[in-house]
């Protein structure tokens, strides 16, 4: 088996054997030891250094404490059930003393054996039937070094690391290389069989590509708030002041793209509220129900709020907006957030019971629906997502899409408009839900009953633009 040498820091134990080992006074023996206990990805940036003379390492180097707290990530995610994206949150704030690039490094990795981790299995003849335990995930690291390693340099490499020690690189090279992306599909992109056989059966010939495009890095991208700034600012600011560089996001008004992924959350600029990080089709969405200054405006199903903030920046504060939703805790985080962006007209309300809904009806000019949804268009934002949906989800979730749309739908007054979004490619979720819904309002006889009309509808493909999976309907409340 071919290997590199030790990469990274060795633990606390081996490095006070080795200081131990040194005979230059007392001072020499302690100090190594006190300065991996005051910071040990210091330590192994400096045993990086040593042994490559101060220039990157050939190959894909990973840190020793780094791989130990995604292995401690991994465990929770996929044996404990936890989202990937708070536990990456989590591990932040627990490692202070990590530094911007191991940070970076440490979520790309979480993520990447996430979503590798069926085709990663495979490769060393794991039985998906044995549900693994926490030792068994240095396996799974060591397919994914040994995979970027083969990218790099052509070469199945790995660290000289204790939990590598029984595992054959050749070998998993060699298996990685046997798996085929046309007969073995679900295993070479990582997903579970159902997930690809109703991909094939809802997309059709399509559903390849856009499976290919689901596992692709996102890039970042952010949208300018223009209470505060444009677009043209903020990429000034964020160019001057934390040297990252952005271009202008196609087909969205105040978006930008950033040429490398950076970690903007740190940054003054979106400290002050002058930009969200936003997807540049999510940020289409939004714009797509057209929201004007001094409108009543109700987003039913808020969450955490990102288009709703786009739509109060396109209302410039003047005007009602009304942000829904049936958990608390996502609205406490909206508060948090519309206090930093500055939008003044906006009430968060939480809905616990259906009076809140029923009070609401007829007294809004425009209403944004961004229901509940498989996800299934940011699986490459979400890749745990994969491995906890299920068919019986999809399901309810599209009964709870056709509830909302026949009730929250009300709340428009005759004349407004109403969007319909989601996150997700399946059509079942989409415009079928939408042709659905037109036909039960038709067969409707009820005197007074509302009618709806399609103004237009769009589906934004996963990768188009580097952009996620999105879909849209514009409909409006016929006036009687």
């Amino acid at each position: 088996m071919a290997r590199i040498s030790r990469q990274g820091s060795s633990s606390r134990s081996n490095s006070r054997s080795n200081s131990r080992s040194k005979t230059s006074g007392p001072s020499s023996q302690t100090r190594p030891d006190s300065r991996e206990q005051a910071n040990p990805f210091r330590r192994a940036d400096e045993e990086r250094d040593r042994k490559s003379g101060g220039r990157e390492p050939r190959g894909f180097f990973l840190h020793r404490p780094v791989a130990a707290i995604a292995i401690e990530a991994l465990a929770q995610v996929m044996l404990e059930g936890r989202y990937a994206g708070k536990v990456i949150e989590h591990a932040f704030k627990n490692e202070k003393k990590m530094g911007a690039r191991d940070r970076r490094q440490f979520a790309e990795i979480v993520y990447d054996l996430v979503r590798w981790w069926r085709k990663s299995a495979a490769a060393f003849g794991w039985n998906e039937a044995t549900v693994p335990q926490k030792s068994d995930l240095w396996k799974w690291l060591a397919v994914l070094i040994i995979d970027k390693n083969l990218k790099e340099t052509g070469e199945p490499r790995l660290p000289n690391w204790p939990e590598f020690e029984r595992i054959s690189a050749d070998k998993i090279a060699r298996r990685l290389s046997e798996i085929d992306p046309t007969e073995d599909r679900a295993i070479f992109e990582s997903i579970p069989d159902w997930m690809d056989e109703l991909g094939e059966k809802e997309l059709g010939r399509r559903w390849p590509q856009i499976l290919h495009s689901l596992n692709l890095q996102a890039p970042v991208f952010i949208r300018a708030n223009t209470l505060k700034c444009n677009r043209d600012d903020l990429a000034k600011r964020l160019r001057q002041e934390d040297d990252i560089m952005t271009h202008a996001a196609e087909h969205t008004t105040n978006g930008l793209m950033l040429v490398e992924r950076k970690n903007v959350f740190v940054t003054q600029a979106f400290k002050d509220g002058w930009f969200e990080v936003q997807d540049g089709a999510s940020q289409q969405v939004a714009e797509m129900l057209g929201a004007e200054p001094g409108e009543r405006i109700i987003d039913a199903c808020a969450g955490a709020g990102g288009k709703t903030l786009a739509l109060g920046a396109m209302m410039k504060n003047k005007g009602k907006l009304i942000a829904l939703d049936v958990h608390e805790g996502k609205l406490q985080e909206l508060k948090k957030r519309i206090a930093r962006s500055g939008v003044d007209t906006c009430e968060a309300r939480l809905i616990d019971s259906q009076k809140v809904i029923k009070r609401l009806e007829g007294t809004a000019d425009r209403v944004l629906l961004d229901v509940p949804c498989s996800g299934m268009g940011v699986l490459r934002r979400n890749p745990d997502a994969k491995w906890k949906l299920g068919l019986e989800e999809i399901e309810r979730l599209r009964e709870l899409q056709a509830r909302i749309l026949d009730e929250y739908t009300l709340m428009v007054k005759p004349g407004g408009l109403v969007l319909y979004a989601t996150c997700s490619i399946l059509p079942s979720e989409n415009h079928q839900q939408i042709e659905k819904f037109l036909k039960r309002r038709a067969a409707d006889k009820t005197a007074g009953a509302a009618r709806f009309e399609l103004v237009r509808d769009r589906e934004f493909l996963p990768g188009a633009n580097r952009y996620d999976g999105f879909y849209a309907a514009l409909l409006k409340r016929v006036a009687p």
